[in-house]
């Protein structure tokens, strides 16, 4: 077995973990962060319905570095929410380690106005 797929298979139990602890309601729903090599999506989801309400992502972002491209897509979704009259929400980091980009996007939408 390789590093990569040593690395991967963590990532994936890490993620199962905290995927069975988290549930979005209607009341309070779920705030999924994805983050690829290039860009980061953030999108509000009711999984009773298992419909998307609100989500955002950094590919018409013109910040040049990465944590600012992170903290629009937090304010965005903030905003987004507020206009669908959602305040509070679960926060699903999706098994990334709660640094950096992760930690931007939380503290952004935080300001926005939204409560974990």
């Amino acid at each position: 077995m390789s590093i990569l797929q040593k690395q991967d298979q963590i990532f994936a139990r890490r993620k199962a973990r905290i995927r069975a602890k988290i549930h979005g309601t209607a009341e309070r729903p779920r705030l999924a962060v994805f983050k690829s090599h290039k860009y980061i999506y953030a999108q509000i989801i009711n999984d009773d319905k298992g419909h998307t309400l609100v989500s955002c992502d950094t590919r018409i972002s013109k910040a040049k570095k990465p944590v600012e491209r992170a903290e629009e897509v937090g304010v965005e979704i903030a905003k987004k929410a507020k206009a669908a009259k959602i305040t509070k929400v679960v926060f699903d980091r999706s098994g990334y380690l709660y640094t950096g980009k992760i930690k931007m996007v939380a503290d952004a939408a935080r300001k926005g106005g939204l409560e974990f």
